[in-house]
């Protein structure tokens, strides 16, 4: 066989192992499912590899033809999301309330058929590593990785990780360098007073007037407080007051909402100054305003040194017209921890189906999305080029 059709081959196998993982999704650190079901493939196969980085993250080790001291790594995600399935295939899920909504089954699948690529042919040189994280999505598992020793026990040098993206054809590659994903934060803020009764609001504090006046406030940090050209979104998405009784003042009111951005230096201005702002209109009311702002997921900076390879290996997979500039967006993604501290890209994969309503076509974390397993394949082909580019032997 040649590379394409052994990847092919194993890509269909890789198929049946999407679809199990997708069967038994779990959220953040309770990944045990899909961490078990990688170590078992690993050792099946005989690759090197390391449980518990995270709780339930893997790293793994696969040594080329010829020994060098170079090393790259690819990454997959392996959590799942608190979303009740709608779709109808046979391997929906089997957890109630419990979905692959984002993908990553489909990314593990990838990384471990990309596993069995490489431990059969091994047509590169030095050490190519496997990570698989756990709590993507919003649990800091890239973050808790790294704390717990991944990179002194596998040292990396480059990272590269992919994202399925339903907005975009199938085998499209969008690849950029630069910013691509924000910064996701999320913030709360409580505010408390005296409640009363509606007819006489002299006598209480009118928390609800409180509250929204901070909501419009908070709005002016973006346009007015932060250059135009640096793109930034706070959005509030809960205002939580009130018993329900129209003649009931509360006493409490709260406001939880999220805040992206690219510049670190934009991001610590909102967090200052929803402080500042919150604190400053709640004492004008009389109130007592208490925020909490939590950073969530790291700004995705592509290196562009590694954005022009990754345009190279899918230029030998795909047609040039199939690899297209991604813009940035405010989506957030935990592989920019990663890229903090190691070069590396990030890059989308369009998996869009036929049409409208086929499920590789709805939108990430929503209730019929499922991955399109015929992308498997592609990337697999994608990161294979990678690691035989990027650690080619001598004799290539």
């Amino acid at each position: 066989m040649n590379r394409r059709e052994l990847i092919e081959d194993i890509a269909t196998q890789a198929s049946s192992w999407r679809r199990t993982l997708h069967q038994h999704p779990q959220t953040s650190y309770e990944e045990t499912f899909a961490s078990e079901f990688v170590a078992e493939k690993l050792r099946e196969w005989g690759i090197h590899h390391e449980v518990g980085f995270g709780k339930t993250g893997i790293a793994a080790s696969i040594q080329g033809r010829e020994e060098s001291s170079e090393t790259i790594g690819f990454r997959a995600d392996m959590d799942a999301l608190d979303i009740q399935e709608e779709g109808t295939s046979d391997w929906t899920s089997r957890y109630p309330g419990k979905m692959h909504a984002c993908g990553h089954d489909g990314h593990t699948a990838t990384v471990l058929a990309l596993a069995k690529y490489l431990q059969a042919t091994k047509n590169f040189k030095g050490t190519v590593r496997l990570i698989f994280q756990p709590a993507e999505e919003g649990g800091r598992g890239a973050e808790r990785m790294v704390r717990d020793g991944l990179f002194e026990r596998f040292p990396v040098q480059e990272m590269f990780g992919f994202h399925n993206w339903p907005y975009s054809p199938k085998g499209q590659f969008q690849i950029s360098g630069g910013y691509v994903l924000a910064a996701a934060d999320v913030f709360s803020i409580k505010l408390t007073g005296r409640g009363g009764h509606g007819a006489f609001p002299h006598k209480a504090s009118d928390l609800v007037l409180g509250a929204s006046q901070i909501a419009i406030a908070i709005q002016s940090i973006v346009s007015r407080e932060i250059d135009a050209h640096k793109p930034a979104v706070i959005s509030i998405t809960n205002l939580n007051a009130g018993t329900g009784a129209a003649n009931v003042l509360p006493s409490e009111a709260v406001l939880t909402g999220t805040a992206r951005s690219f510049d670190p230096c934009v991001r610590n201005l909102i967090e200052d100054r929803l402080q500042s702002i919150s604190h400053g209109i709640a004492n004008t009311f009389g109130l007592t305003a208490a925020v909490e702002y939590s950073r969530i997921t790291d700004a995705v900076f592509n290196h562009e040194k590694s954005a022009s390879c990754a345009r190279s290996a899918a230029g030998s997979i795909v047609s040039t017209a199939n690899i297209v500039e991604q813009v940035p967006i405010m989506g957030g993604e935990d592989f920019g921890f990663f890229l903090e501290r190691i070069p590396g890209v990030f890059v989308f994969v369009g998996q869009a189906g036929p049409s409208v309503d086929s499920p590789h076509s709805q939108g990430l974390h929503t209730p019929r999305y499922d991955f399109n397993d015929e992308i498997i394949p592609i990337v697999v082909e994608y990161f294979a080029e990678l690691a035989e580019t990027r650690l080619s032997l001598t004799d290539h």
